[in-house]
């Protein structure tokens, strides 16, 4: 009998742990408050948000709301990039993460109108460019 009161506690809880979704506005006002250690990852987090809520978006037509979400995932993912540089924590995770985010957009702009295209590009280039600077960083020659 207790173990069946047990299992019904666990799954009373992971109910619970999953019904309380963040947003990627919340993740990122967490990231402010949090130490700068954890921030990168609460920033990551909010740009993974962004990009589904980007694509669903996209795929609803709703453009000029999917560009105003895109302009947020790239402040996302420059805060995750400064922070992990500045704290040196989270680097490779936050590069991964990067180009995995990046991947995902350039799969998302072979699916839209040209007109759409330009702005997801712009997007998928930067976050390119956050990685291989991070790359430089766990990986470049240290001055003497």
């Amino acid at each position: 009998m207790r173990i069946w009161g047990t299992v019904l506690v666990i799954g009373i809880l992971c109910g619970l742990a999953f019904s309380q979704t963040e947003t990627a506005a919340d993740l990122a006002a967490r990231a402010k408050s949090a130490p700068l250690d954890h921030q990168p990852e609460l920033y990551i987090r909010a740009a993974w948000h962004e990009e589904k809520w980007i694509a669903q978006l996209y795929n609803d037509g709703k453009s000029d709301e999917a560009a105003a979400a895109l302009k947020d995932l790239v402040s996302y993912a420059d805060s995750a990039a400064d922070t992990a540089t500045r704290s040196h924590k989270r680097i490779k995770n936050t590069e991964i993460d990067l180009r995995k985010i990046s991947e995902k957009l350039r799969d998302l702009k072979r699916t839209l109108n040209f007109e759409d295209q330009p702005a997801v590009q712009a997007a998928s280039d930067h976050l390119e460019n956050l990685r291989t600077n991070l790359l430089s960083l766990m990986f470049g020659k240290e001055k003497k």
